[in-house]
């Protein structure tokens, strides 16, 4: 197996860890740095049964990235974080990588809030997951590497990525749209995935020799 690229390795120990924070620390970060909705705060009381005031942060735009909602969901993610992060980071290197990975990361966030303010004002829940980023990453992959193909564990044939990607976005959409899988962001996964399009595209504009 080659060697896994420097970004890459750290976002994968870095969620590791945070994950390992959770399982000692109770709810406590769960209240401070996953993404609550923004215009709400509630009073809630902790596993220690301390009372805090849990809502919307400007720093839970990130930090709701590193945290899970148990051992499935962050070996998906991991597991699709190392799948395309890897080749992602090596076509674009270190920095941009990092920049791409947080700008999806963040743009996740906001499509979130977006919907949960325009179409469920009244749901007060947190979203946790490094999934937007991810979904930018394989987005990237598939742009970058158009040739390569995709197999799902449960559906064990090869699909072009740019297929792959396109049909998955499908999928998201439909199911974010009739509610179909509830408790999944599906508008960060896509929010995610558009931040990780329009980066790259401006990337590869700023790279094409300009006529003069």
């Amino acid at each position: 197996m080659s060697k896994i690229p420097p970004v890459t390795a750290a976002l994968l120990i870095a969620n590791i860890l945070v994950y390992l924070l959770q399982q000692t620390g109770g709810d406590s970060m769960l209240a401070h740095f996953a993404l609550w909705p923004i215009g709400m705060s509630r009073m809630a009381q902790l596993d220690d049964g301390s009372l805090v005031r849990i809502g919307f942060q400007p720093w839970q735009i990130l930090t709701y990235a590193f945290l899970h909602g148990g051992l499935t969901h962050i070996f998906f993610n991991l597991f699709a974080l190392w799948m395309f992060g890897g080749p992602v980071e090596s076509a674009l290197g270190a920095r941009r990588f990092v920049s791409l990975y947080l700008a999806c990361v963040i743009g996740a966030a906001c499509a979130q809030l977006a919907v949960i303010a325009m179409f469920q004002p009244d749901h007060f829940y947190p979203t946790v997951g490094a999934s937007g980023g991810v979904f930018g990453l394989l987005l990237a992959f598939a742009m970058f590497y158009p040739q390569a193909r995709i197999a799902l564990m449960f559906i064990p044939i090869p699909v072009p990525a740019p297929i792959f990607v396109i049909g998955y976005m499908i999928i998201e959409l439909f199911l974010g749209i009739t509610g179909t899988q509830a408790g999944v962001a599906h508008f960060a996964h896509l929010g995610g995935a558009l931040v990780g399009f329009v980066m790259i595209q401006y990337w590869r504009a700023q790279s094409r020799p300009r006529s003069g």
